[in-house]
């Protein structure tokens, strides 16, 4: 059975559309067509209607009193067990009590937050998300639940959508020095708990198969250094006050070897839209670059004892991507660009 666990800065008031995701839509037509300043407005306003903060804002004008009284709370909600709730991380929960299929919500609110979760999710990614929604909860809505913090449209407010192998957050870049809103959670049980070695089906070990492409180009100094033996509780994401990162610091790599460790930065950004990749981006290159991370491999938890390792761990001074393969994928990020932010504060 699934175990519950306890737990670029962007600029505010960009709510209403992001400039790096319309320049990404709307920059090819611009190119291709030098379209009129009708044409041009017309197109800002539509992808303004269909940006996830702006469906976030709709969604919330929605819900009568019942509905924004039982998922709607303050920025700074603090639940009485749970602490700070806007922040928590978690591998299998509800946020709030009701579920998005449930009777609950109107059929247009369920549609609204379908495409709020498509609109933080890149296109590519969506039948993947759905394989494992699918898996994980029987489909899309179905055991996950939502809240909104704070009021959409003003300067701070935040989407979280919840459930088995969900945390998900879409916050109209109100969030200071943070990446996608927060920490998230992505995970995968592909068909069982107890997965095989080379985990079938799973919609996520690509990432773990381009880690460990990293781990087969380091000498065997660095391997040794790689290597470590016991992987930390797979909660435990917060920033490391110390600055000492297990592993092997990528300052030590050659050119070849951090040019792959880019490929599997990219491969583990590539999920989320435009916009969050570049947000990601900016918090490390502000941190010092890929200079600044150590890579982690687990050994004491390897499915299959096949040294393809499930366990792995990429951290910097405020960039924590763990990776954990074992029993079936679970994976938590947490990034900033300061080092003195906190997890659930």
């Amino acid at each position: 059975m699934e175990r519950e666990q306890s737990s670029g800065n962007r600029s505010r008031n960009q709510w209403t559309v992001n400039r790096r995701d319309f320049v990404a839509v709307g920059g090819g037509a611009f190119a291709a067509g030098f379209l009129g300043l009708a044409a041009r407005a017309q197109l800002i306003e539509d992808q303004i209607a269909k940006a996830p903060e702006t469906l976030v804002k709709t969604l919330y004008q929605t819900l009568s009193p019942t509905q924004k009284q039982a998922v709607c709370f303050d920025w700074d909600h603090m639940d009485p067990s749970l602490g700070l709730l806007r922040t928590r991380v978690a591998n299998n929960w509800k946020i709030t009590k009701p579920t998005i299929l449930s009777d609950f919500y109107t059929p247009e609110q369920r549609a609204l937050v379908r495409e709020i979760f498509q609109g933080i999710i890149d296109p590519s990614w969506h039948a993947r998300f759905d394989k494992q929604f699918q898996d994980d909860m029987g489909g899309f809505g179905k055991g996950q639940s939502l809240a909104i913090f704070g009021t959409p449209g003003s300067d701070k407010f935040e989407f979280v959508l919840t459930g088995r192998h969900t945390t998900l957050r879409c916050d109209g870049n109100t969030q200071d020095h943070v990446a996608l809103g927060g920490p998230v959670f992505y995970g995968h049980a592909a068909g069982r708990d107890d997965e095989e070695a080379t985990h079938p089906g799973n919609v996520f070990w690509e990432q773990a198969v381009a880690a460990n492409s990293v781990y087969k180009i380091l000498d065997s100094k660095h391997r040794k250094m790689a290597e470590v033996s016991t992987s930390p509780d797979e909660e435990a994401v917060s920033f490391r006050a110390d600055g000492l990162f297990p592993g092997v610091p990528v300052s030590e790599f050659s050119k070849d070897q951090k040019t792959e460790l880019k490929r599997v930065l990219a491969k583990l950004i590539e999920p989320f839209r435009s916009s969050d990749r570049e947000e990601i981006e900016n918090c490390l290159k502000k941190q010092g670059g890929i200079e600044k991370l150590s890579l982690a491999f687990y050994t004491d938890e390897d499915v299959g004892d096949d040294k393809v390792w499930d366990n792995w761990r990429l951290e910097g001074p405020s960039f924590v991507w763990y990776f954990r393969g074992y029993p079936h994928v679970h994976v938590w990020v947490n990034i900033a660009d300061d080092a003195s932010v906190k997890l659930n504060a």
